[in-house]
């Protein structure tokens, strides 16, 4: 036996878990046994605890295939391959979904009576149950937080089979797991008491961490929500679409360059945009190319035009209500990191800070002694080719720079804790050279 009941079980989870300490996290249990574990974690964090509510949408004459999940808050992920294979058509689909939405509705209300979901945009959702089986409910949940808007998904259990994480990793960017025993075939054995958790005991554990927050909430100060809303970035010819976040008050703005193989939809930059939104930093999340130009994968590697592309996007960026006159940082990563070191060379550019993340800035090549903005380069300790390439690339800017190495990360910075010392070096170097920057000649 690995534990004696759910609720150490949730006791020793957290113990793995302290990294989220501050980071925006909310603690979501999977009803009905994964609540008192996720109860333990959300408490320990001093995080926020929430239901995940999830309903499968089985294939209508084979309910156990599954061709997509629903959530709350009109959150819906379908298979269309399952769809075309099984041959479901959409008045069967509309049908399935009503019937699983009415059970959905009907379960929150009885766990949360009048109280709202709490809101995941931008945040960490901390997904917990009491052990993965084959894993189909756990990854129906990470699918919904990230439908729901969640920045970063962790997804953490006790116990686990060995095998787990090829079954889910693509569906979370950290997995953690106590317990992963050879011979698994259910999560019971490993509990001394796996009596079946009741509804009621759900209310109780909720109504608990509701009372928490609110006790803390009537002192803390009141903070307008950012402004959020999709744009359309006037890049020269191209029009590409975006994210613009913008704090009250807000020092500046950070604009995000995405790698190769990737979109404004990374969430891992979202996770760091999250993390720089809550400093009070505004941040613009774009495209770099449009759906045409992507089909080309020369053009994923075209740090000349991708630099072209955010220096239009930032004269755009300068002219946009509630970011027009502040100043303006660039965020790199991969690829990304040689767009923003090139358009931060081109005279006049006026950037007030540059961060690359895993970047290769190499590939902005003769550039590199033109950029005069403060550059920070983060690299992950184990990616050892792309270290050597910053160490080098180091050599030849004539800025105010640092290269920050973050022990025991990978290029993609997917182990426990890394992506928010990301974040951290990120938002202090924004913070500290966000002053306004001095007019064109």
């Amino acid at each position: 036996m690995y534990f004696t009941d759910r609720h150490d079980a949730g006791r020793q989870l957290a113990a793995r878990l302290t990294h989220l300490r501050g980071a925006d996290a909310v603690v979501l249990g999977l009803p009905r046994g994964g609540v008192p574990v996720a109860a333990e974690v959300a408490e320990a964090l001093g995080a926020p605890l929430d239901v995940c509510l999830v309903r499968k949408l089985g294939v209508p004459y084979q309910p156990e295939l599954g061709m997509g999940a629903i959530g709350e808050g009109g959150a819906r992920v379908i298979n269309e391959d399952v769809l075309r294979s099984a041959g479901v058509t959409p008045g069967r689909l509309a049908r399935v979904e009503e019937r699983e939405r009415a059970v959905l509705e009907s379960r929150a209300r009885r766990y949360r009576g009048s109280r709202a979901p709490v809101g995941l945009q931008g945040r960490t959702a901390v997904v917990v149950d009491d052990g993965v089986a084959t894993g189909s409910t756990a990854r129906a949940a990470c699918w919904i937080a990230r439908a729901r808007g969640a920045a970063r998904i962790v997804l953490a259990v006790p116990v686990a089979p060995p095998d787990w994480t090829e079954r889910l990793g693509d569906d979370a960017e950290e997995l953690v797991c106590l317990h992963t025993p050879w011979g698994f075939f259910a999560i019971g054995p490993y509990y001394d008491d796996f009596t079946q958790t009741g509804d009621d005991e759900v209310v109780a554990c909720l109504e608990a961490a509701a009372a928490r927050p609110a006790r803390e909430a009537r002192t803390a100060p009141y903070h307008a929500p950012p402004e959020d809303r999709e744009v359309d970035v006037r890049a020269g010819a191209a029009v590409l679409p975006g994210r613009l976040t913008v704090p009250e008050g807000a020092p500046g703005v950070v604009a995000f360059a995405h790698g190769s193989g990737s979109s404004r939809h990374s969430p891992r930059n979202r996770f760091v945009a999250a993390g720089l939104n809550r400093a009070g930093l505004a941040t613009l999340l774009f495209d770099l190319l449009t759906e045409e130009e992507e089909v080309d994968r020369a053009n994923v590697f075209d740090t000349v035009l991708l630099a072209r592309r955010l220096a239009d996007a930032t004269r755009w960026l300068r002219g946009q209500p509630g970011t027009e006159g502040l100043p303006v940082g660039y965020f790199g990563a991969s690829t990304g990191a040689a767009a923003a070191l090139g358009a931060a060379a081109e005279p006049g550019a006026r950037i007030a800070a540059i961060v690359s993340r895993g970047g290769r800035p190499d590939l902005a090549g003769p550039r590199l002694p033109e950029v005069t903005a403060p550059t920070l380069l983060v690299v992950g300790g184990r990616d050892q080719q792309v270290l050597e390439v910053n160490q080098q690339a180091q050599t030849r800017l004539r800025c105010e720079n640092r290269l920050a190495v973050v022990p025991g990360a990978t290029h993609l910075f997917a182990e426990p804790g890394a992506l928010e010392q990301v974040m951290e070096l990120a938002r202090d170097w924004f913070t500290d050279h966000m002053a306004p920057a001095p007019a064109a000649a």
